[in-house]
């Protein structure tokens, strides 16, 4: 138990080194690499910061499954109060507390805005719990098939409410989602609820922090504290009785979950900032696929061979996608030039 507790201290001691070097990256500094010709070297810190989160949020299904005996649902509501000082770890280190003080200070001026922050809680609360329910029901795959999809429910999102034209290689892939959905539909005769609630639940909750123009940190602060007391109630009148008592691995397996998370937010963070955003939407393909191997290789989910003729044409869907956003990234550095 002892070398436990030295792992977690150290492995806070990291986090806080890494939040601390990645967050306090500035505005200037990026532009000032860009002026001393090191815009390869900040892309390079990128993509690798991307590739870093998308690997730590694979690894979050693999480690729900040591927190027996909790279930789902206690597990969402531990990993939200565990959270909380993780968050006020990253805004401490990234100082950015006068940013979250003028949001509040928005909050208590705007009645509009702190009506939506309980809504875009609720719209988060349910994916999270969503992701760590399917490893412990066996509904991996699912979640996988719903973060492929994602991106396409994105472009459609944008063409419908924001009036963004589908380049021709977008509607092709759109087409290719199309066909795999439909296979699916005519195999299973129903969409999968697990499937339509990630791919569904994703853009009004992108939308509505669109509309609330706050900052990444301060909006997942204020969600974090619309969960709290959902997660505190689930926790006193769910939770297993003496439950630390009769798991205590759970007193560093659980800030551990916390640990895990804030990292890759942290690093998700970090690439947002260091990459061009349709680099960056390119590299959040990394993840889904991740999930998808995480369910097969680690999880021992299996994969109905009928299933090729839905995944099939939504990879070739992703694939387009990232073809057509290479080649607009191209073109804009071309013309940069």
């Amino acid at each position: 138990m002892r070398c436990m507790f030295a792992l977690y201290g150290c492995l806070s001691a990291w986090l806080c080194r890494f939040v601390a070097v990645v967050l306090t990256t500035s505005q200037a500094r990026c532009r000032g690499l860009i002026e001393q010709g090191d815009v390869m070297q900040l892309s390079g810190r990128g993509v690798a910061l991307s590739i870093i989160a998308s690997v730590l949020f694979a690894v979050v299904p693999g480690y729900v499954r040591l927190l027996a005996p909790l279930d789902g649902l206690q597990v969402f509501a531990q990993r939200v109060l565990w959270s909380m000082p993780a968050v006020l770890l990253l805004i401490t280190l990234s100082r950015q507390w006068p940013v979250l003080l003028a949001a509040c200070g928005r909050v208590r001026r705007e009645p509009l805005l702190l009506a939506s922050l309980p809504l875009a809680a609720l719209l988060m609360g349910i994916q999270w719990a969503l992701f760590v329910w399917a490893p412990l029901a066996g509904r991996m795959l699912e979640v996988s098939l719903g973060y492929f999809l994602l991106p396409l429910a994105m472009v459609l999102a944008g063409r419908v409410f924001y009036g963004e034209r589908l380049r021709p290689l977008q509607r092709l892939a759109v087409f290719c989602a199309l066909l795999g959905v439909a296979h699916e539909l005519w195999l299973t005769q129903a969409f999968s609820w697990v499937v339509m609630v990630t791919v569904l639940g994703y853009p009004p909750y992108f939308m509505l922090r669109r509309w609330m123009r706050l900052d990444a940190l301060s909006g997942f602060a204020f969600e974090m504290l619309f969960m709290a007391p959902v997660a505190i109630w689930l926790v006193l009148q769910w939770s297993p009785p003496q439950l630390f008592s009769q798991a205590p691995q759970l007193w560093w397996l659980l800030p551990g979950l916390a640990i895990l998370s804030s990292l890759a937010f942290a690093a998700m963070m970090a690439a947002s900032r260091l990459l061009p955003m349709g680099l960056f939407g390119i590299l959040s393909y990394v993840e889904p696929v991740l999930l998808f191997l995480v369910a097969l290789l680690f999880l021992g989910e299996q994969f109905d061979s009928a299933q090729w003729l839905t995944y099939l044409p939504i990879w070739l869907a992703v694939l387009l996608v990232g073809w057509d956003s290479a080649r607009l990234l191209i073109k804009q550095a071309r013309q940069g030039l």
